[in-house]
């Protein structure tokens, strides 16, 4: 290292010497060299101002003479020669012009004479050009004086009126004061370096501006020249040649030490010239003033420059030095992450080869044995469970590639928190089953239950928090999962959420905890080295939640659980709810939380309803045995099932027995209801709420019951799977075995499937069909011939009732990214591969539902 520092310094010393002599020269050169270009620069930039300020003003002249030569042509379409009497033709006439603003009006003769309509008679500068082209039957402007002394500009069209000597006119002409043009053209701008006027052909002023005395423009040009001794004959014969042309003229006149830019342009509609000069002067002194300030500027920055140098040497040493400790900082750093690396390829080559193993074992066994039903039964479920660990593991190292890369995007869209809680306790269940562990979901202080959000990435979340709490709590333990909400800070437009899951499993050691959402990191200990996983969710739902803008903690203690709480202001949604209330019924809520029976309680009377709780069925049974007493019931009992002392189905028999069947008993509980659906019709329950209990589920759980106890209990008891016997589902897939899965499950569901094996086939096969015989549409995206974005475009637009047909994304382009492309082409949902069942069911059923 100290080599390397000596080195850099005989390098740096040598290398401030030869930039310093640099600096110097350089910017001497750019001085001389910028004093000479500056007034080559400001001569270019004036011959591009100049010609496009001459086309700017040529151009508004045309627009204003157009403009009004169009109001006089206006007044001889609305007013035609025939319309009505000489008398009454001329006042009309008048009347129109002054209210155009113009000076007079006259019938032109074809001989030249002027026939006042009202205005002083006009005397014409140029009378046969003008009588040439009026004749004709050009439109033509011209200048004349009128008795005052005033000039006025004559606007002429073709017309043929009958003139108070018996003729009949050629033109009808309307005049302008001369100051309008100039005023329109702002030719008189003081504070302007540019001035301009308006000649004849022959130097004659038509308009001039500026100090201008003379009567003739060429005799202007030659006074100034001669004034310096010199003769400007070369200048007036280029003009004059170029106006002979018809071509504009650009050029630059020095006279002693004075410049002058002088540009000419033709102007339409008459035989007239703009001429625009733009004297050098003033810019001339700036660009002196410029230069002698340069040169300051460069003594200035060889100083600087110099200074700086001087400070970038002395501050070298410490900067190399920090530098050195960074790069073996950095070597440190880039060793650990190549270990961790290594150690989680590792671990992932043996939990991948893991249910491969099993995959691949099973297989042979279910094949070995396949005349016997149960074996391969066994061995196929043991096949589904090992593939959907694997699909975990791949769509974590797929999430983990996207964090890294910076691809990882969120799709906002307006989601439901109910919603969102009741598929992760669904998605929840079997494994509490199977674990035999106590689960429970509280909410309260729930404001909001429509938010903004990606519905994916939080549903991902929560299973990832979830999913470790049940994987890491033993049989028997408890899990909880807390729901609720505050004022946030962001402001009104948003709320803020907390989502809190606690369990009393292993817990963690305090090692462990202070770098669990780190990537590539996983505890390697006899304790956890049986439980399957990539060691990358929580690294993955960290970066999640802070790319939504929320926090994640976590406090863990080494065999008494670990607790997670995430914190996220979401945006409440602009979606109009649903006005929610219910009769002035009196509900008795009976749960062993106090917080659930306290949070129940004030959703209830949110809605309109009367609701006692209570903690235990002791409690619950003298509430109602006071009730009975004073002959006022209660409607409906909501009944939790897992109570201390006696059960909830238990309860439910005693309530039956001691007060009869009138009362509706609903049970509420985050179990899986089939499991003791049976049991608990069998002890009189009437139905059930799953948790938790937002206000939306407490209203669509007791709304049946507002007409008819009975028919509601039907009802609630109805078959919860979909039928869609009869329904036609069009499938677009080029792959046949995928083909094939599809096709045996979905048919199981009753539904009559399609097969496309392209977006073409699946196009040319939705066309032909009739109106409405096709009830969805499955779409893969990756297809041959015709995408499924395509394929959906096509249908979208085609010309038929029914192309809004529900078409959802079947496919393996699993990512949020991917879910957006999905919806923006004209998609109505999206589901990934491999096929969830109960998940395309769930969306066929309610699309449908929906169109009809």
């Amino acid at each position: 290292m100290k080599k390397l520092l000596n080195s850099a310094t005989r390098f740096l010393t040598v290398s401030l010497a030869l930039i310093l002599l640099l600096t110097v020269c350089i910017f001497s050169f750019l001085a001389f060299f910028m004093s000479r270009k500056s007034g080559e620069t400001i001569s270019a930039v004036g011959t591009t101002y100049m010609t496009g300020m001459g086309e700017k003003v040529t151009q508004h002249f045309a627009t204003t003479i157009e403009l009004r030569l169009s109001q006089v042509d206006s007044l001889v379409g609305s007013i035609p020669p025939d319309s009505a009497s000489p008398s009454s033709l001329r006042a009309e006439l008048a009347r129109n012009a002054k209210a155009r603003d113009f000076a007079a009006l006259a019938f032109y003769s074809p001989t030249g004479a002027f026939d006042m309509i009202y205005g002083d008679e006009p005397v014409l500068a140029d009378p046969d050009s003008f009588l040439a082209s009026m004749n004709n039957g050009d439109k033509k402007v011209a200048v004349a004086s009128i008795a005052t002394g005033q000039k006025d500009v004559l606007l002429g069209v073709s017309a043929e009126y009958l003139m108070a000597d018996g003729t009949t006119s050629t033109a009808l002409v309307a005049s302008l004061p001369a100051d309008y043009i100039a005023d329109t053209l702002s030719l008189y701008s003081e504070n302007s370096l540019v001035y301009s006027h308006i000649i004849r052909r022959d130097g004659s002023f038509v308009i001039r501006s500026g100090d201008a005395f003379r009567e003739n423009y060429f005799d202007r040009i030659q006074s100034l020249f001669e004034e310096q001794g010199e003769s400007g004959e070369q200048y007036i014969r280029e003009l004059e040649a170029a106006m002979d042309k018809g071509e504009d003229y650009s050029a630059l006149m020095v006279f002693g030490s004075e410049r002058r830019h002088l540009q000419c342009n033709k102007l339409p509609y008459s035989e007239w010239y703009l001429v625009t000069v733009l004297p050098y002067g003033e810019l001339d002194q700036a660009v002196s003033d410029l230069s002698h300030a340069w040169l300051y500027l460069v003594f200035l920055g060889c100083a600087v420059v110099l200074l700086a140098l001087l400070l970038v040497f002395w501050q070298y040493f410490r900067l190399l030095r920090e530098q050195m400790v960074e790069l073996e900082a950095a070597r440190k750093e880039a060793v650990h992450a190549n270990k961790a690396k290594s150690e989680f390829l590792s671990n992932m080559s043996h939990d991948i080869r893991t249910p491969m193993n099993a995959i691949v074992g099973m297989t042979a066994i279910a094949t070995a044995n396949i005349d016997d039903k149960q074996q391969v039964q066994n061995c196929l479920k043991k096949i589904t469970l090992s593939s959907r660990h694997l699909l975990g593991l791949i769509n974590d190292v797929l999430d983990m590639s996207k964090i890294e890369s910076g691809k990882l995007t969120l799709n906002m869209d307006q989601i439901s928190l109910r919603e969102v809680m009741d598929s992760i306790v669904s998605i929840a269940q079997p494994q509490v089953r199977s674990k035999h562990q106590q689960f429970d979901v509280f909410i309260h202080d729930i404001s909001t239950e429509n938010v903004c959000c990606d519905s994916v990435r939080l549903n991902q979340v929560l299973l990832n928090i979830l999913g470790n709490a049940l994987k890491f709590t033993p049989d028997g333990g408890l899990i909880q999962v807390s729901l609720y909400e505050e004022n946030s800070p962001k402001g009104e437009d948003y709320v803020r959420t907390h989502i809190v899951v606690k369990d009393n499993g292993i817990g963690m050691t305090p090692e462990f905890k202070a770098k669990i959402f780190e990537s590539f990191v996983r505890e390697d200990s006899a304790r956890v080295r049986r439980t399957e996983g990539s060691g990358l969710g929580m690294a993955i739902t960290k970066y999640i939640v802070d790319t939504m803008g929320g926090t994640i903690e976590v406090e863990s203690e080494l065999g008494k659980g670990s607790e997670f709480h995430v914190t996220l202001d979401l945006q409440r949604a602009e979606t109009p709810e649903e006005e929610m209330i219910l009769p002035e019924w009196n509900i008795l809520v009976v749960d062993d939380d106090r917080q659930l029976c306290e949070s129940t309680a004030a959703s209830l009377k949110s809605i309109g309803v009367k609701a006692d709780w209570t903690l235990n069925a002791e409690g619950a049974l003298e509430m109602l045995d006071r009730r009975a007493k004073a002959r006022d019931h209660y409607h409906i009992i909501l009944l939790d099932w897992k109570l201390p002392d006696m059960d909830g189905i238990s309860a439910a028999k005693e309530i039956r027995r001691r007060f009869g069947d009138e009362t509706p008993i609903m049970l509420i509980s985050a179990y899986d209801w089939s499991e003791i659906e049976s049991e608990a019709k069998q002890a009189g329950i009437t139905g059930f709420i799953s948790k938790p209990l937002f206000r939306s589920t407490l209203f669509y759980g007791l709304k049946p019951f507002i007409n008819d106890a009975s028919a509601a209990a039907e009802q609630l008891h109805e078959e919860k799977y979909a039928d869609f016997t009869g329904r036609h589902i069009l499938l677009a897939e080029d792959n046949d075995l995928n083909w094939e899965i599809a096709n045996e499950l979905l048919s199981d569901l009753g539904m009559e499937l399609d097969w496309a094996e392209n977006g073409r086939i699946c196009v040319d096969k939705f066309e032909a069909s009739p109106v409405g015989f096709y009830d969805a549409v499955l779409m893969d995206l990756r297809m041959p011939v015709m995408t499924g974005y395509e394929a959906t475009e096509a249908i979208r637009n085609m010309d038929r009732p029914d192309k809004d047909i529900p078409i959802i994304a079947m496919t393996a382009d699993a990512f949020s990214e991917d879910i957006k492309k999905c919806l923006d082409a004209g998609m109505n949902a999206h589901v990934a591969k491999p096929i969830d069942i109960r998940e395309v069911s769930r969306l066929l059923e309610k699309f449908i539902h929906e169109r009809r």
